[in-house]
């Protein structure tokens, strides 16, 4: 249960403390934040309010530490982490049980994250003492001019404090995929957890605590963005950021300074579908990436750009799925829970009305309850809908007819999104075409979006989100 056995320490009557120089604190400020279950809509967990102060004895100690860690040997730092993905493991069910009540992850869905996390932690592990442990060396006569007068040695060094930012969706997960990397690598982190999504994080912070990490190298402050939010991404003693979330990125790109940035700023990621698909196959797909978490992934399915011709066929296949997606509490494993807050089910609701409004055809009639949204298909949208760009978080899927691959290409490149798409088509040869013509950090063929296998690059393709231009990533379905 949370909060209880090993996890008693970080627990002070009903609100939850932050990490600090290897111990659980209360804060000075004796203000604390409500988390509110999605489900229920009231109060499940408090965590502790910050203070400035606070996060300067954070960085302060984060930078001590950080410069006795560098000197840890790789093979001993990999040690510990292996024993954090065990013990992390072992006590997957608490820590599910947080992620269940706090951002309404189906049970199941939840189990799965914690040991996904666990094992991501030891390859992390691993792939970091063969990388790290390699350098280059480099001779002066191969540049031009030169004679063999010089030799060059070089090798990777930590960057030193690390300020790691995850989003509510996948708090644990997306908050070790910034934690190993930078330990491995010899640098210290700090941890600002999202609010829905804190107290799991604070649970998998303390694996870490117990597997025996140098007190101050890993620290996790808790309050509201509002007050220390800029304050932190600000801080003079953070020397890179990492951060998954929406268009908060671009505001912390512009205040942080001439620091690295390592930014995921979310999806509308397209699925084209071109005549000769296998539309059971696109119909499943549509149903996993859509809907899997009532659609709030970065790499969901956010709009389907389908041929005409096989247009009718396929949302006939997948309005048939779609109604047999169960709906309710995510104790239950439904397939489809509450999304995360009122806000949010407010914003999509936004985007179903206006759909409305301008003439989408609904396939499903729109229901809500509180935060839960049933899910729902939109037939025949257009380009001046706002759910044809704007990306809902929610298990709301436009369906926009093409008549072209061209016409689907320039829908894809057009969004100011760039994370992911799919293509489905038995044609090799139009599949890397049409890959290479999106302008996607990954595109999928014959299979939803996603993002993983964990070791798997995870890459966008859009200045707009903050994030450097890279090459796509193509990943091919045996389906093929």
């Amino acid at each position: 249960m949370a909060g209880t056995g090993v996890f008693s320490d970080i627990l002070d009557g009903d609100v939850y403390k932050y990490y600090a120089d290897g111990e659980w604190k209360k804060s000075s400020s004796g203000k604390t934040v409500a988390i509110i279950n999605p489900t229920t809509r009231k109060t499940q967990y408090k965590v502790q309010a910050c203070t400035q102060e606070e996060v300067n004895k954070v960085m302060e100690s984060a930078k001590t530490a950080q410069k006795s860690w560098a000197k840890t040997p790789l093979w001993k730092r990999a040690e510990l982490l292996h024993k954090a993905a065990a013990i992390l493991k072992e006590h997957k069910a608490p820590i599910a049980e947080c992620l269940v009540k706090e951002i309404a992850k189906p049970a199941k869905d939840a189990i799965t994250e914690v040991v996904r996390s666990g094992d991501l932690i030891s390859y992390t592990a691993e792939e970091g003492v063969r990388i790290l442990g390699e350098g280059k060396f480099l001779v002066s006569d191969s540049f031009p001019g030169n004679q063999r007068t010089k030799y060059c040695l070089t090798s990777k060094i930590p960057l030193g404090v690390i300020l790691a930012i995850p989003p509510f969706n996948y708090p644990v997960n997306l908050a070790v995929s910034k934690i190993s990397p930078a330990l491995i690598a010899g640098n210290s982190l700090v941890l600002k957890p999202p609010t829905q999504g804190a107290v799991s994080a604070l649970h998998m912070v303390h694996c870490f605590h117990l597997a025996g990490f140098p007190k101050g190298l890993i620290s996790c402050v808790t309050g509201k963005g509002s007050e220390i939010g800029d304050f932190l991404t600000m801080h003079p003693g953070v020397n890179c950021i990492s951060f998954t979330g929406g268009d908060t990125g671009i505001a912390i790109s512009k205040k942080a300074g001439m620091i690295p940035l390592q930014m995921e700023l979310g999806g509308k990621d397209a699925c084209i579908v071109l005549e000769d698909a296998d539309l059971d196959l696109v119909a499943a797909n549509i149903i996993k990436g859509g809907f899997s978490y009532s659609g709030q992934r970065c790499t969901a399915v956010k709009v389907v750009l389908v041929m005409e011709s096989v247009a009718d066929v396929l949302v006939e296949k997948v309005k048939a799925k779609v109604a047999k997606l169960t709906v309710g509490a995510p104790e239950d494993d439904c397939d489809i829970t509450p999304v995360v807050s009122e806000s949010s089910a407010n914003f999509i609701e936004g985007l179903v009305k206006d759909a409305k409004e301008k003439g989408a055809t609904f396939c499903q009639e729109y229901k809500r309850d509180g935060n839960l949204i049933w899910p729902l298909l939109l037939d025949n949208v257009r380009p001046d809908m706002r759910i044809a760009w704007e990306e809902p978080f929610g298990p709301v899927l436009p369906v926009i007819r093409i008549n072209s691959i061209e016409e689907g290409i320039h829908h894809c490149n057009a969004s100011n999104f760039g994370l992911q798409g799919c293509v489905f088509t038995k044609d090799v040869n139009k599949a890397i075409l049409i890959s290479d013509a999106m302008e996607t950090g990954t595109v999928q063929i014959n299979s939803a979006p996603a993002r993983g296998p964990d070791h798997f690059p995870f890459q966008v393709n859009k200045i707009y989100i903050a994030c450097p231009k890279l090459d796509y990533f193509l990943v091919i379905s045996a389906a093929l």
